[in-house]
């Protein structure tokens, strides 16, 4: 075990800490299956940057819905490509129509993602180590 420097990443472990590696060669690597992100309204959330997207206000997120644009009881599904966030006024608003027929026009078409949380959020990072450096001037 190495000891852990001021500068290290650790993990606290029962009698100590344990060094966090920043950088870890692979002798070998196994493809990952692709991962679907989960239909979730923290995703959905996430997947709109958490901003109505009708009005394009940021409100708090408790001001903020899930709004099915082709309205359920028409016959929309609970599907990526059907569901957006929205802020309460504009939900209401919008009610049971389409946001044609509620003269509402959407910031961007709803869509799938293909990123995970994970990536999303160590590629928004602002930490870049000294350790990474030799690999990020590579790509």
């Amino acid at each position: 075990m190495l000891p852990v420097r001021a500068a290290d990443d650790a993990l606290p472990i029962v009698g100590g800490a344990l060094r966090v590696p920043r950088v870890l060669h692979l002798d070998r690597y196994d493809r990952t299956p692709r991962v679907t992100v989960r239909l979730t309204r923290r995703n959905l959330m996430f997947r709109d940057q958490h901003q109505c997207q009708y009005c394009g206000k940021q409100p708090a997120l408790r001001e903020l819905n899930i709004d099915h644009v082709m309205p359920r009881s028409r016959g929309g599904a609970d599907t990526w490509e059907n569901l957006v966030t929205a802020c309460r006024v504009c939900n209401l608003r919008k009610g049971w129509k389409t946001p044609e027929e509620a003269n509402m026009r959407l910031a961007r078409r709803p869509f799938r993602p293909k990123w995970s949380m994970t990536a999303q959020i160590l590629l928004g990072t602002a930490t870049k180590y000294r350790e990474w450096e030799p690999f990020l001037k590579a790509s």
